[in-house]
């Protein structure tokens, strides 16, 4: 009983060791999710980009912005602009926070007159906005502690030297629903078209009827759009199953141009099913498939933005989100959904979706085998 235990132990472990693609799987996953989950994640992200509007440079308003900085949650970029100009850079994403002081801001303060100053947020993702909404009342009370001084000075328990008014945009209510659900179109995308591609090939292995495919007068590029296309059609479907629900149950908007949307979604599905195809030619069964699927699925998920706030992560996280397609993908689709964003503002984050498409199938046809060996 002993050796025939034994037999089939060791005919197992030379087994792992001649698939040496899922033995580096099994070390590897375990490895990536702890470095993702203990250096990339974080919840409560600091020195978020916040641009000054105002038209002086009073000691007031020097010192409201180093409160800010000091905060940790606030980097207040270089030089102030204007607010036409501050509106856009919010509307494309490029700052979380704009912060707009009133006119004669310092000689409103000298009398007394308790001015509003007006903190426009990127409410698209509430997490990246909420602790630092929330630090925004203490610098409210001490921004100014050491410019008032004497009869300026506020006595214990007096009102702040000016108010803070808060708008949220694109979200007023702050509906963790209006950045999960119209995610969810990437995520679901990314998972089911990567997987789907990535058995197409390594299934006709198996299955036994590769050699017919090679037996055809097709071209590795032929065999590749075959394979792709149908799923386009798939990936549509999800969508509008995925956008029927979520204006129907959560009342997520849709600002913008469903048409625009649905020309991003081209280049998006094409570039996972790219994907997949790339890894089908590379795996040698369907199990080694999904293993390399779930090996990209999982740092496209928690480093493009969707769970995590994405200006959270270090720079070096970042630095690698942005070669995902999910990460431009999910800016284009929020940004149309909630922001009304039209082509000229979605086109910045379309480019990085075609170089991606464009790269894997490259990678893909070159890998391609034309025989079984």
């Amino acid at each position: 009983m002993l050796l025939r235990f034994w037999a089939v132990l060791v005919k197992e472990f030379v087994q792992m060791k001649r698939d040496r693609l899922t033995f580096a799987m099994m070390i590897g996953v375990p490895i990536l999710q702890l470095i993702l989950f203990g250096y990339a994640i974080n919840g409560d992200p600091k020195r978020l980009p916040t641009v000054l509007v105002t038209s002086e440079a009073s000691q007031y308003a020097r010192s409201f912005a180093a409160a800010l900085s000091n905060t940790g949650y606030f980097q207040i970029l270089p030089d102030p602009v204007s607010a036409a100009r501050a509106d856009e850079m919010l509307a494309l994403g490029k700052v979380q926070f704009a912060i707009t002081l009133p006119p004669d801001f310092a000689r409103k303060i000298d009398r007394g007159e308790h001015p509003q100053v007006l903190v426009q947020a990127d409410a698209t993702d509430p997490g990246a906005t909420g602790n630092a909404l929330a630090a925004l009342a203490a610098v409210a009370n001490t921004a100014l502690g050491h410019d008032l001084v004497g009869a300026q000075a506020p006595a214990g328990g007096a009102a702040a030297p000016f108010e803070v008014r808060v708008q949220r945009l694109y979200n007023p209510e702050g509906k963790s629903q209006y950045n999960i659900v119209p995610g969810l179109i990437g995520t679901i995308l990314t998972m089911t078209m990567v997987i789907m591609t990535s058995l197409g090939m390594t299934r006709e292995r198996e299955r036994g009827t590769m050699e017919n495919l090679l037996a055809m007068p097709v071209r590795p590029a032929e065999v590749m759009m075959a394979k792709i296309v149908p799923y386009i059609f798939v990936g549509y479907v999800q969508v509008a199953v995925v956008v029927t629900v979520a204006r129907t149950l959560f009342g997520v908007p849709m600002v913008g141009s469903m048409v625009l949307l649905s020309v991003v979604l081209i280049a998006f599905i094409a570039a996972n099913l790219s994907v997949g195809f790339t890894f089908s030619t590379i795996a040698g069964n369907q199990l080694q498939a999904m293993q390399m699927a779930f090996f990209f699925f999982l740092p496209s998920i928690l480093l493009s933005g969707f769970i995590f706030p994405y200006r959270g992560m270090p720079q070096w996280a970042q630095t690698i989100g942005e070669v995902l397609p999910l990460t431009h993908f999910l800016r284009i689709v929020r940004g149309i959904m909630l922001k009304g964003q039209v082509w000229t503002e979605v086109a910045p984050e379309l480019y990085p979706l075609l170089y991606f498409m464009g790269g894997t199938m490259v990678i893909a046809l070159l890998r391609y085998r034309r025989t079984l060996d």
